[in-house]
């Protein structure tokens, strides 16, 4: 039984009647249990569920309600069923600010649908007619907003067109008069860009097309539904036929709630995809960080989470579920009851109008062995999720350059952890990675969301289809090259664990090489030359351009051989009618030399009409005599448009060249409709291998992105950790480094070593510490790192630090500290207290838990003991971590803790005052240099005086200070610490930054490694510059040292890195000498300790997308530039062309002969 309040009455509607969406009536911007419309209190009454009901207040409402329903059944048929999507729509116009909007919003009538009133102009819904048309239209899909095409417009009428006129930035038609009910549309050409409004603020659209083709005279054009348009899933009808690559968002799945005895599930349905995944035994705020990452389209909360009867807005106000209400009373949700997988798919096929017999595909990853998800505060805290103020972890994981799909791989990888056999395979991928010397793919990277909808509905393009082969041979490359074969195979586990999808590594291989084959025979590729645009010399380029580029170059020509015969026999008869009709009069014109006022006339292209006429004025044959043209200008007739409409008073045509254009545009119809029917094709036959695509696509954006990850860590400096299984207390194993977490050197991973000299630290941890510190001491960034190469270590990445030993924890938690919520009614300290809950709860001897300064948000003692319990509670759990404090009275507590070791930030005394060091010691500090900081940050001195007089006061004059003062070493007067600029961090200055510390050195520019360069498919030519520079590069060493390596190992060690390759992660910080060959076979020499950079900044420019390189790592700088004037100055000896032939003539570079008589060429 639900109670449905409409105006001033309660109505009861039977739950037998089955509604698409009822959730939607029990829910309000006000009220979760029922929908309200600014009615007086309601009047309840309990009736037997199968009866139909309605109670008002007053005998005129009542009969109001009667006429309006009896009204609505009598003219349009509307059923009751209806009434929850008409209500649903009310909702989201009371929320509507615009003032033409309210204005457009008056004008509705809640009896139907499409909202419009009968009785105003242009309300009729009389069968037959258009608005009647789109309210079929619109009753199939109840919860879009309905575009509708009428001839060169899409049209919205109703609450459509108020949406439209709110979110689209459109004007209503006929602007705001009251007499007829509201319209609003959009032009064709702007039909993209509404459908991104649209969808931007959360709505899915409905798109009806126009049957295309003359319609008989007094009857209605044919429409149909041809897509939709949601959020992350868009619009694609027509896409096969043009040139255009499709910006594709990140797909957004419905997601439904609920809970069970392990603890919270989230089940996400992906309708794009046709998948869903379950998650279970998730705690509230790992349940939170998924909402957070997520941008769901529907969100659907179980009745299960309720804590009570009523389930009204109490629920969660205290204890568990708070954090997870407060995130959801933020969004519009409905609520369900029933098996929630089950439920959910049903309300999926009912809110995208889908049949009962689609068949969604469960893809959920066993998540048995897999470490908890993070938690909301650690994902923020050290900024997996982006969070003002915070350094975000994301940001130096990968490179500048690597965007999108890559990036949300790296999140979600960090944000669920996989499991310790992953782990180890993602870690062997970047250990081979970072060894090869070959060159790699660039690793195509497709959005598997794409994929499956354009090949779904069969709207993928050439364009797609040539990104797909490229992912096909991308996989076919790693498969052949011996270095990249073992990569290849490691890639299949992480795949599928991104995925859900198992494929043999066979399988893929084989399935790849067909998929190759088959688009490779049907697509025209970049290197076709067999389909140019037909050219005559007086017919104008841009007409043939415009009309034969909409299907050329798209499939091989050997399909359309036929159609191009016929198309090239059009052109050449339409050439042939002009030449006959039109040219004559065009070289009179020109012979004629008269004043002003004499004739004019050209043959021009009429793009707006894709015809080629004859523009012209003044034409008098009486005047001509008889002269040549005069035959043809009384053939000429005015130009019509489609519509027969006389165009101009100066475009011409004759009934030859009308004919003429006809055929060729019926020869260019016919091919255009060929190519698309062979492309249509094409999607049908891979729609059988759509699991394989999905698979493939993955596999190399996690390519991509561990490459990224790579190529970003050698340039830090990073390391690989050791990683280790975790073995537990209670287990047999001993108490070594397996229960261990030892990580050396280890610095802050915002901090770039590039920029300055950190302060690292070393931390051998078999247990909880107990962190006391000064403030500003390095606390705070000390816990942030150690999560973050933590969290690194168990997802297989690499770490900040000089070398690790990670264990692979069962759960990762780290807690900062915590703001109250004015909006949930809630303090600081009981924020913190819920963290902690949730942390405890979730803790286990094989967790790392790191908190930070527990329990100062509420009063001293009891604080304190609070925080003791807490430490006594994870002592006896076992785990490893640290908690930071500055509540010193914690160690006078008796604390019943067996392996908590204390720690502390060390400081040291400079010139009499104790400043930090930010780096880690054995033993307790007790001072927090409080009344120093608050100096520094400017707190007037007589307030920090009087402060120290009350200080005083209180406790034992100066035995803190004293103490603090014997604990710590004096720094020696040789060594000048300075701080960083704090404001390139991100944090607030009363932080800790062990890390930006330097000390006050110069350091050398010089850098070593190895780089990698590139090279092209003009073999010939690639050959010969490899054997050249062997030459020339051996010659001038072999004066320099005997014995040096012959010119065949000098000219095997040149690397070539061809057209879509890109150099591996060993030419990161290394010096090269590379040679670019250019389309128009120029070089182009030069050096660098960047190639992947500068390879990018080459392809970068006009026609060098697909430039190769050659190239050779040296050991320094100095031999680099010696090295690469050389070549620029006896290149071109060689009988080469170069690009940069000045830049060999004014070159110095300091670099001596006795200098590279210790150096050689790097193999």
């Amino acid at each position: 039984m639900y109670w449905l309040s409409a105006k001033s009455a309660v109505v009861l509607l039977p739950t037998a009647t089955r509604w698409r969406s009822l959730a939607g009536l029990l829910r309000s911007s006000s009220r979760k249990c029922c929908l309200t419309f600014g009615s007086p209190q309601l009047l309840k009454l309990k009736i037997n569920q199968n009866d139909r009901v309605y109670c008002f207040r007053d005998r005129k409402a009542f009969r109001v309600f009667a006429r309006t329903t009896k009204k609505v059944r009598n003219s349009v048929g509307v059923d009751v069923k209806n009434l929850p999507h008409i209500m649903w729509w009310k909702e989201r116009l009371e929320i509507c600010k615009k003032a033409s909007t309210v204005q457009l919003v008056k004008r509705i009538v809640y009896s139907n649908l499409l909202g419009l009133d009968v009785n105003l102009k242009s309300g009729s819904l009389k069968e037959g007619s258009l608005n009647w048309e789109m309210l079929q239209f619109k009753s199939r899909f109840p919860r879009e907003v309905l575009l509708c095409r009428v001839g060169e417009f899409y049209e919205a009428i109703g609450i459509d067109a108020c949406l439209l006129v709110e979110f689209a930035g459109l004007n209503p038609f006929g602007g705001l008069r009251t007499e007829s009910v509201p319209r609003a549309g959009c032009p064709v050409m702007n039909l993209r860009q509404t459908l991104d409004d649209l969808t931007r603020n959360g709505y899915s659209v409905c798109i009806v097309e126009e049957v295309q083709g003359p319609a008989q005279a007094r009857s209605r054009k044919g429409r149909f539904i041809s897509g939709h348009a949601h959020p992350g899933s868009p619009y694609v009808f027509g896409h096969v036929g043009v040139d255009d690559d499709l910006d594709f968002p990140e797909p957004m799945p419905v997601i439904g709630l609920s809970r069970s005895a392990r603890g919270y599930s989230i089940v996400l349905i992906l309708e794009t995809m046709k998948t869903f995944s379950t998650e279970d035994g998730l705690t509230e705020e790992a349940l939170v960080t998924k909402l957070r990452t997520y941008r769901c389209h529907y969100l659907f909360l179980h009745a299960s989470l309720k804590n009570n009867a009523s389930g009204t807005c109490r629920w969660g106000e205290f204890g568990e579920g708070g954090l997870l209400w407060a995130e959801c009373s933020s969004r519009q949700f409905e609520w369900f009851e029933g098996d929630p997988v089950t439920e959910l798919l049903t309300k999926v096929k009912e809110v995208y109008g889908l049949d009962d017999e689609v068949i969604f595909k469960n893809v959920t990853v066993p998540s048995e062995g897999r470490p908890r998800p993070l938690h909301l505060g650690t994902a923020t805290q050290i900024g997996a999720i982006p969070t003002e103020g915070i350094p975000c972890l994301l940001n130096v994981l990968l490179p500048p350059s690597c965007t999108g799909l890559p990036v949300l791989y790296m999140r979600d990888l960090l944000l669920n952890p996989p499991p310790y056999a992953i782990t180890f395979t993602i870690q062997e991928i970047c250990k081979t990675m970072s060894k090869v010397t070959c060159s790699l793919p660039e690793f195509t990277c497709v959005s598997s969301a794409k994929l499956v909808k354009l090949i779904e509905l069969r709207e993928a393009n050439h364009v797609e289809f040539c990104r797909i082969k490229n992912v096909a041979d991308e996989v076919l490359e790693l498969y052949s090259n011996t270095e990249l074969s073992k990569i290849l195979k490691l890639l299949m586990d992480p795949t599928w664990m991104a995925t859900g999808l198992k494929i043999e590594f066979d399988t893929l291989v084989s399935e790849c090489e067909w998929i190759s084959c088959v688009i490779g025979e049907m697509i025209s590729l970049d290197n076709d030359v067999n389909q140019e645009i037909i050219s005559y010399p007086h017919i104008p380029d841009e007409f043939l351009e415009d009309i034969e580029s909409s299907w050329k170059g798209r499939v091989q020509r050997i399909h359309l051989e036929d159609l191009y015969r016929e198309v090239e026999q059009a052109a050449q008869a339409l050439h042939l009618a002009v030449i006959e009709d039109f040219l004559p009069i065009v070289t009179r014109v020109k012979t004629v030399t008269a004043p002003l006022g004499g004739p004019k006339g050209e043959i021009l292209y009429a793009r707006e009409q894709q015809a080629v006429w004859f523009k012209g004025k003044r034409f008098v044959p009486s005047v001509w005599a008889g002269t040549p043209g005069e035959a043809q200008i009384k053939q000429l007739k005015p130009s019509l448009d489609a519509k027969g409409r006389k165009v101009g008073e100066e475009w011409f045509t004759t009934a030859k060249v009308e004919e003429a254009l006809l055929r060729y545009h019926m020869a260019n119809d016919k091919a255009r409709a060929k190519v698309l029917e062979l492309l249509r094709h094409l999607s049908f036959e891979l729609q059988s291998r759509i699991n394989v695509l999905v698979f493939a696509s993955m596999l190399l954006i996690i390519a991509k992105a561990l490459f990224a990850h790579v190529s970003e860590g050698r340039r830090r400096n990073w390391i690989f950790p050791t990683l280790a299984k975790f073995h537990s207390a209670e287990s047999s194993e001993p108490l070594g480094e397996v229960r261990a977490m030892k990580l050396n050197g280890l610095l802050p991973y915002w901090f770039d070593t590039a920029k300055g000299s950190p302060v690292r630290n070393t931390l051998h941890m078999q247990s909880l510490f107990l962190l006391t510190g000064p403030n500003g001491g390095g606390k705070s960034s000390l816990l942030r790192s150690v999560c973050a190469a933590a969290l690194l270590g168990i997802c297989g990445l690499m770490v900040p630090a000089e070398s690790a030993l990670i264990p692979h924890f069962d759960s990762i938690y780290l807690h900062m500290k915590s703001y109250d919520s004015p909006v949930d009614g809630k303090s600081s300290f009981q924020i913190e207290m819920s963290e902690v809950r949730s942390i405890i709860t979730g803790t286990t001897s094989k967790s790392l838990v790191l908190i930070d300064e527990i329990c100062r948000g509420t009063e001293t003692a009891k604080g304190t003991c609070i925080a003791g319990s807490i430490i006594e509670t994870l002592d006896a759990r076992g785990c490893l971590g640290i908690v930071s404090t500055h509540l010193h009275g914690i160690f006078d507590l008796p604390l019943s803790t067996v392996s908590t070791v204390y720690k502390a930030m060390s400081a040291e005394c400079v010139n009499g005052q104790i400043v930090p060091t930010w780096k880690l010691k054995d033993g307790i500090c007790r001072e927090s240099l409080a009344f120093e900081t608050a100096q520094r940050e400017g707190i007037p001195e007589n307030l920090i005086r009087r402060a120290e007089e009350l200080y005083c006061s209180v406790y034992a004059d100066g035995l803190l200070r004293k103490t603090g003062k014997e604990e710590y070493q004096k720094v020696t007067s040789s060594e000048e610490y300075v701080l960083s600029d704090l404001n390139n961090t991100g944090f607030d200055e009363g932080d800790s930054f062990p890390g930006v510390l330097t000390r006050k050195s110069i350091h050398s520019d010089t850098h070593s490694g190895k780089q990698r360069g590139s090279g092209r498919t003009m073999e010939n030519l690639q050959k010969d510059v490899r054997k050249a520079v062997g030459i020339i590069c051996e010659k001038k060493l072999a004066e320099l040292q005997k014995g040096l390596e012959s010119p065949e190992c000098l000219e095997r060690n040149c690397i070539l890195v061809s057209a879509r390759q890109q150099p591996p992660p060993t030419t990161i910080g290394a010096s090269c000498v590379y040679v670019l060959l250019q389309p128009d076979r120029k070089l182009y020499v030069g050096q660098t300790d960047d190639l992947q950079g500068r390879v990018r900044a080459h392809r970068s420019k006009d026609g060098m997308q697909n430039a190769a390189f050659l190239y050779f790592v040296v050991q320094g700088k100095s031999l680099a530039c010696k090295m690469e004037t050389l070549l620029i100055n006896q290149l071109p000896s060689h009988g080469f062309h170069l690009t940069n032939v000045a830049d060999g003539k004014h070159r110095n570079f300091g670099a001596s002969d006795t200098i590279l008589e210790d150096i050689a060429v790097c193999r």
